[in-house]
């Protein structure tokens, strides 16, 4: 494979990909050759700089463990390339020797094209290579809709507007959707509320109308890559992502790579059972997570127990009301809590991320509602000496999912298999 053929990460100047007819872009896994030596470096040295910040040539240089000139070489094309940029002056230490300069992403460098794909909606953004969103369309879809070519219409639509905007190519375009997919083909298998969209080749039908890389994944999954590149993931081995709200989603990052299962099948932690014959679940069973720990549990309580508005009841509402000492709010409140960290206690317990990003409903709770989880949390986790475990707030779930389906191409741009 070579510039020729017209390969978006040459005109990048940083690597190699492997393309598959029928399926999203995926890295090669033979022996590097030495043509592919120069890419695979140029890759992990911005994964460095990624984790580590801005930084200086000598920074890179100890952190990736080769000589500051090697680092030279590889940073001189990328300035000249206008990927990264030289920027604050570190002024040398007492030992002397010249000031050096921190390098970073430039924001003239072409920029990925986002997008969230949800059951009534779709959202575009453009995001820089620091993770800046900018560049913002948004569509609804119709309450008669009821075709997915009519549906990529609007989609499509909504791309285009975005990616026009400015005066500068994109590199790819990433797609975080609000359902089941298929990674290994890049089509959709289910969307809750929107069943026309079942088998739709997504990935494909993006990629031939935008003639770029497209990559597809499920919408906690990008929620994780957006926290590994530009959020509180950044620079961990280890950690999950969990997304909480009309459903309920898990991503793990387990010793450095992304785990989705057969063909994306995994992280279905709402369908794990916590109630032995419990109430009945969508998915035909009885007794799941998602059964007790979502906004419709939530809501049927809320009406059940005469609370104000229930149809509107969220976290930090219910917050609010139990503030005010709204009769059963503080209950609904502390039962609320619980349901949460027994679903998490059980990710712990199985899989021990030991760092858990906790977007959706429960971020728009705050720290109260992570201080209530907690409490329950920390008493159904096995104590290990040494062994800490944290919960940690994410960002606005939107924000982070348009970042995370930007993150998916930006890891097949520096080789990083995910």
């Amino acid at each position: 494979m070579g510039a020729e053929k017209g390969d978006w990460l040459y005109s990048m100047g940083l690597g190699e990909v492997q393309r598959t007819a029928g399926q999203e872009i995926k890295p090669t896994h033979n022996l590097i050759s030495t043509a592919s030596v120069g890419p695979v470096n140029r890759g992990r040295l911005l994964q460095a700089l990624y984790d580590m910040g801005p930084s200086s040539r000598a920074d890179l240089a100890r952190f990736t463990g080769v000589s500051r000139g090697t680092i030279g070489g590889i940073v001189q094309p990328l300035l000249e390339q206008r990927i990264l940029v030289e920027g604050e002056v570190v002024p040398p230490n007492q030992a002397g020797g010249k000031p050096a300069t921190k390098l970073w992403f430039s924001k003239d460098a072409k920029p990925i094209c986002a997008v969230l794909l949800m059951h009534d909606s779709v959202r575009t953004c453009l995001v820089s290579l620091d993770g800046e969103i900018y560049a913002q369309n948004s569509a609804a879809f119709s309450n008669e809709l009821n075709d997915p070519v009519e549906a990529f219409k609007v989609i499509s639509g909504c791309v285009e507007r975005t990616i026009t905007s400015v005066d500068l190519p994109i590199v790819g375009i990433g797609l975080a959707v609000a359902g089941m997919i298929n990674t290994e083909t890049g089509s959709i298998l289910a969307i809750n509320l929107a069943s026309f969209f079942n088998g739709f080749p997504i990935g494909a039908e993006l990629r031939n109308t935008f003639d770029v890389p497209v990559c597809v994944d499920q919408d906690a999954r990008a929620l994780l890559v957006g926290d590994r590149w530009f959020g509180k993931g950044r620079g961990r081995k280890n950690f999950a992502v969990v997304y909480t709200g009309e459903v309920l989603g898990v991503a793990l990052y387990l010793d450095g790579h992304l785990y989705r299962g057969a063909a994306g099948a995994g992280g279905e932690i709402g369908h794990t059972i916590v109630q032995l014959d419990g109430r009945a679940c969508k998915c035909g069973r009885r007794g799941c997570w998602e059964t007790i720990a979502t906004l419709g549990w939530l809501r049927d309580e809320a009406r059940e127990r005469g609370l104000p508005q229930p149809s509107s009841m969220n976290s930090r509402r219910l917050i609010v009301l139990a503030d005010q000492r709204v009769a059963g709010a503080a209950e609904l409140l502390q039962e609320y809590a619980y349901n949460l960290s027994v679903g998490l206690a059980n990710l712990q317990q199985l899989m021990a991320p030991n760092y858990i990003i906790l977007h959706g409903d429960i971020a728009q709770g705050g720290d109260r509602m992570i201080e209530l989880i907690e409490q329950n949390f920390r008493g159904l986790i096995l104590n290990r000496p040494g062994d800490e475990v944290s919960l940690a707030l994410g960002d606005s779930e939107d924000v982070a999912a348009l970042r995370g389906a930007a993150g998916l191409v930006l890891s097949e741009l520096l080789n990083f298999p995910l």
